[in-house]
């Protein structure tokens, strides 16, 4: 076995450890304000907590999800005290502060309201936090916030045209972004619930997905459209989201019984011609293929991980070898860092690191990647 056989045998493990013995423990210590409560949105450059920088709601949500998700998988025991408390903030500042339904977009470091847009991207991060929540315990208080939200997001921000408007006050362009989390999220809500109405809730994104947001012409995803969900030329793909619609698909499937291996296959295809030297993913091509952007980020890097690893639950010849060799690339580039459960965000096309500071939103994508590589490659 060569040395690079043998590191990608053992990365799954690596990164388990990693999660466990060092991200983990710095999210939940130097990334938690003790004084103010809530999660800080980023550390400096030495590991530090930017206690300056506002609050994102949606950043408060995928670290309560993280801390739930590690709880569920008993990688870290104390992941759901630290959930609950982040949640319980979460609910006191950031839910309704100015007497209107739904939750604001940011905060201040003191718990202040920074900006009241209702933003549905963000939404879609909440519930997925209350659907990981409910899940540990079934708190028939957590389940009636789940409802609560549904109701706000069916009252406030459906759209006559299908899927959701951006948020109150509504903005354009419409972004298939919001639609993708959403239909993450009531994935996560079937999971947590069992409850058959978020089968179907899940069903309108996939039909959406089908209808307006995938083209099968030239089998990409776009990421801006009109109102009436039109395509917007010339068509920006962001191959992150071609691969994390892959993993998607897979949990609708799983759900539903509903067949999603053809449109998994072609966008899978699609997103593998936008890769540069490294073999990691870039953030932005055409529709023709073509890289627009040389800039990697952390993220697209774990959805790459994480379509692979769906092909492998599928049965796919090769997947989980080349799901691991994603992981490998993620560890290698992206997770070496100086700081012990830190990450680099961002590189240029040198391979030089643009992004400063270590933002808690990838967290998010971490956990998640090492999670299903957990449960699949094992």
């Amino acid at each position: 076995m060569t040395e690079a056989q043998d590191g990608a045998a053992g990365v799954v493990a690596r990164l388990k450890r990693h999660m466990i013995e060092q991200a983990l423990p710095l999210w939940s210590t130097v990334g938690w304000d003790a004084a103010t409560g809530g999660f800080i949105e980023r550390l400096h450059q030495d590991g530090s907590a930017d206690r300056a920088a506002p609050r994102r709601v949606v950043v408060q949500a995928r670290q309560i999800y993280c801390y739930a998700k590690a709880a569920q998988m008993g990688w870290y025991p104390e992941g759901r005290a630290i959930a609950l408390k982040g949640l319980e903030y979460l609910l006191a500042k950031a839910k309704a502060p100015d007497g209107r339904p739904g939750f604001v977009y940011g905060l201040t470091p003191d718990g202040g309201v920074a900006d009241p847009l209702r933003d549905t991207y963000g939404h879609s991060f909440v519930l997925l936090a209350l659907a990981t929540v409910y899940g540990l315990d079934q708190d028939a208080q957590v389940r009636a916030e789940i409802d609560e939200l549904l109701a706000f997001l069916d009252s406030k921000l459906r759209s006559p045209h299908g899927g959701f408007l951006e948020g109150l006050p509504p903005a354009m362009p419409r972004r298939q972004n919001p639609q993708m989390h959403l239909f993450e999220a009531m994935i996560a809500c079937f999971d947590a619930t069992h409850d058959l109405s978020f089968q179907n809730r899940a069903g309108e994104f996939f039909a959406l997905f089908l209808a307006s947001l995938y083209d099968k012409q030239t089998r990409v995803l776009g990421e801006y459209f009109e109102e009436d969900w039109s395509k917007i030329p010339p068509v920006s793909v962001e191959p992150g989201h071609l691969a994390e619609w892959i993993w998607l698909l897979k949990g609708f499937e799983r759900i539903t019984g509903c067949p999603t291996g053809r449109p998994r296959g072609e966008l899978l295809a699609s997103a593998l011609r936008y890769r540069d030297a490294t073999g990691c993913l870039i953030d932005e091509g055409d529709a023709e293929g073509n890289i627009r952007r040389h800039t990697r980020r952390l993220w697209p890097q774990t959805e790459l991980a994480k379509a692979w690893i769906a092909q492998a639950e599928s049965g796919e010849s090769g997947a989980a070898d080349e799901a691991r060799a994603a992981l490998v690339l993620l560890e290698r580039h992206y997770l070496s860092h100086p700081v012990a459960g830190g990450w680099y965000d961002q590189f240029d096309r040198e391979g030089n690191s643009l992004v400063a500071t270590i933002p808690a939103s990838s967290f998010y994508h971490v956990l998640c990647a090492i999670t299903e590589a957990e449960q699949v490659l094992g």
